[in-house]
């Protein structure tokens, strides 16, 4: 309890902008060559936002005001550049055609309502039309989709694959497909209206009421501005349920009110109206699944989704992050996920899911590839750089996850948490090195960084309907840091401040390091017991594990503190000396970041190195 309040106090007393200088070395010896990488690396991208050059950031501000970017803006440039800085999967967020208060008539498609549209430039997350995308993106609206495939034949060019959005709980109020392909009828179309439920029904209803806006003293749609459709009103009857499960008519202001929640055969009362899978199936591969469902009956909305996934398949899409997906029966994404497989098997398929307790059916049973580390190892490293948690329990975290952990994805930044520079999290950027070190080096899986994480983007920007401390994904602006760095479409980091160059070669450096790196894909053992109980001056903010396989060994030491340098002499316990094989004697060993080297001093099958870690450094050591 000392140490933690030790700890908890140090950590709170540094000023938020506090920053930390980074060593002036040269990139160590250049990385190998190698076909495929060991590891991945995704970048997400909010699409609308990237290619953004206007800097006004006027609160609820139109694309005349604020700006918008395009699909074009990923020019062969910036995508080498994004390459380069260790990355091999593009996240781009928000794809789908989603409502967006903007007159597209001309074009064919409807006006949506800002009475059910949260901010002016529409959440990506109430999708209107799943066979097409977002005409915000398109330089010509009229060929958006084929703006879009061409983004995606130029990312594939550049060496880097593709990953959309699907959205399976809920879809927009008003969804209305203008791009069906022959066939294919939308949602709702043929459901029963008049039941509260019916197995091949794409919604639930509530027969006999009308949908109503909900209302709030605090928000007015487009905040108070006219607009001929702000009319307190929505058309539908009868009311569908709301996309997180509210069954009132009448939705609360905080629920996903501008959503619908779709059916996939579960009754209102929670039990399951479709096949299970037969016991033992956690254990078969996607192809035994998919011959499972070859001969089943399921319900409508489940082939719908099948049929958008192989739809985007078909275009080069070579991945999928799928939504809220622990509000879809894992049934379902066996039956989904093994189609996708037998007509790409190396498709990326990464879920979101926070239950930990359901972690094994949704990778197992659901055939997922990734899930969110989000409510565990994320969460503790939040708590540790905000002086509310000590490191230890991260170890116990991967141990606990060590049958699973090459599928929980890793990161510390995306579109809907606090950014990791912004005071409400880290307090600056180089306060997140250490938790970023750690992040994407303590287990195998793969490591996902935001768009302008890599130069220190805060969120200080207030969108109107999003406000500080995330990047709004709601509404036209502009991102300050990234904008820096893409330096009026030249992506040469031309307008980057020192300190932020210096960050984004951390970035590179590390992530670069990742994807090649063998010791990552084999065992972890931490080694923070044994220097917390027994070395001396090993401060309250270290924490440390090895990582190895036969090709490669590592020793990971980090500093959570920003203000402490502990000096000390870290002991690698006997076990590890054993297991490596190693005799008594000196050992260099080298940083893989920055280039510095120590001594693994082994006597009597122990080993030690002597240390001085600066406030936020990590070392990754290779013997």
């Amino acid at each position: 309890m000392k140490t933690s309040l030790t700890f908890a106090v140090i950590m709170s007393c540094v000023i938020a902008n506090t920053t930390i200088a980074q060593k002036k070395t040269t990139m160590p010896a250049k990385f190998k060559v190698i076909t495929t990488p060991k590891k991945d690396v995704v970048y997400q991208v909010f699409t609308r936002l990237f290619g953004n050059k206007n800097t006004t950031n006027k609160p609820w501000g139109t694309i005349e005001e604020n700006g918008v970017g395009k699909f074009n803006d990923f020019t062969d440039k910036a995508l080498q550049e994004i390459k380069k800085l260790g990355v091999t999967y593009i996240w781009y967020t928000g794809v789908p055609h989603h409502d967006v208060i903007r007159d597209y008539t001309k074009y064919g498609i409807s006006n949506d309502d800002p009475d059910v549209v949260k901010g002016r430039a529409g959440s990506p997350y109430a999708v209107k039309d799943y066979y097409n995308v977002n005409p915000d993106l398109a330089v010509d609206p009229a060929k958006r989709l084929e703006e879009f495939e061409a983004l995606i034949a130029r990312t594939h060019k550049n060496g880097l694959k593709v990953i959309i959005d699907i959205v399976p709980n809920h879809i927009a109020r008003n969804y209305h497909s203008l791009s069906n392909p022959k066939g294919v009828r939308d949602f709702g179309a043929d459901d029963d209206t008049s039941v509260e439920y019916a197995r091949n029904n794409n919604f639930y209803y509530i027969p006999g009421k009308a949908f109503e806006v909900p209302t709030s003293p605090t928000y007015k749609p487009l905040n108070g501005e006219q607009n001929p459709l702000i009319d307190g009103k929505f058309s539908e009857f009868p009311a569908k349920w709301t996309g997180n499960g509210s069954r009132e008519a009448k939705p609360d202001i905080n629920d996903w009110y501008e959503t619908v929640k779709v059916n996939y055969g579960i009754k209102p009362d929670g039990s399951k109206d479709f096949p299970e899978l037969p016991e033992g199936f956690d254990k078969k591969d996607c192809k035994a699944h998919y011959e499972f469902w070859k001969d089943k009956d399921v319900p409508s909305s489940w082939k719908k989704f099948r049929d958008i996934a192989l739809y985007w398949t078909a275009k080069g899409v070579d991945g999928f992050r799928y939504d809220m997906a622990e509000m879809v029966p894992y049934e379902f994404w066996s039956y989904m996920n093994s189609a996708i497989k037998m007509k790409n098997p190396k498709a990326f398929l990464l879920a979101e899911v926070y239950n930990p307790k359901e972690y094994r059916n949704y990778i197992n049973l659901g055939k997922m590839d990734y899930l969110y580390d989000k409510v565990e190892t994320y969460d503790h490293l939040k708590a540790i750089i905000k002086g509310e948690a000590l490191p230890e329990p991260l170890s116990e975290i991967q141990e606990g996850m060590a049958d699973i952990e090459h599928h929980m994805l890793h990161f510390l930044d995306n579109h809907d948490e606090q950014r990791l520079a912004s005071p409400e999290f880290a307090g600056t950027p180089e306060k997140g090195k250490p938790l970023m070190v750690v992040s994407a080096t303590i287990s195998s899986s793969p490591t996902m960084i935001y768009f302008g994480q890599e130069v220190g983007e805060d969120g200080k920007e207030n969108g109107g309907f999003g406000t500080h401390s995330r990047t709004s994904i709601f509404d036209y602006v502009g991102v300050p840091h990234h904008q820096r760095w893409m330096n009026d479409g030249k992506f040469d980091g031309g307008q980057l401040s020192k300190s932020e160059a210096d960050l984004r070669d951390f970035y590179k450096r590390l992530l670069n390091f990742t994807l090649y790196s063998d010791a990552l894909t084999g065992k972890f053992k931490e080694i923070q017991t044994i220097n917390r109980n027994e070395t001396k001056r090993y401060g309250p903010g270290m924490y440390s594990y090895v990582r190895w396989t036969a090709k490669e060994k590592l020793i990971v030491v980090v500093n959570f503190s920003w203000v402490t340098t502990s000096d000390f002499e870290l002991i690698v316990p006997e076990e590890v000396i054993k297991t490596w094989s190693i005799k008594d004697g000196l050992y260099d060993v080298k940083d893989q970041l920055y280039g510095s080297t120590a001594q693994l001093k082994v006597t009597d099958g122990k080993g030690t190195i002597r240390l001085s870690v600066k406030p936020s450094e990590s070392f990754i050591f290779k013997l």
